[in-house]
């Protein structure tokens, strides 16, 4: 392979990624490095992977996973959800 080909390969791959940096508790690196023993990933392949799973949910999974409903409807938000998953909508 041309050392120019290498090159463009090299600043294509350089070019497809973006770095983010991220502050964990304790607690939370931990279980990262539990999540990525058992998955057999890296860290950045299981956070990305994470990242865009959670981009693709809807509203309502993202709220409830970020805990932006009150404490006092969450049972009913939950059956909520799990109604519209059954019924594919």
């Amino acid at each position: 392979m041309s050392v120019l080909l290498q090159s463009f390969q090299r600043k294509v791959s350089m070019a497809s990624r973006i770095i983010v940096r991220i502050e964990l508790t304790p607690a939370a690196k931990d279980a990262l490095n539990d999540l990525t023993d058992k998955a057999g990933m890296t860290q950045v392949a299981l956070l990305s992977r994470l990242v865009e799973w959670f981009a693709h949910q809807s509203d309502m999974i993202q709220a409830s996973v970020l805990g932006q409903y009150p404490a006092e409807i969450e049972a009913d938000i939950a059956k909520l959800i799990m109604k519209k998953l059954s019924s594919g909508k």
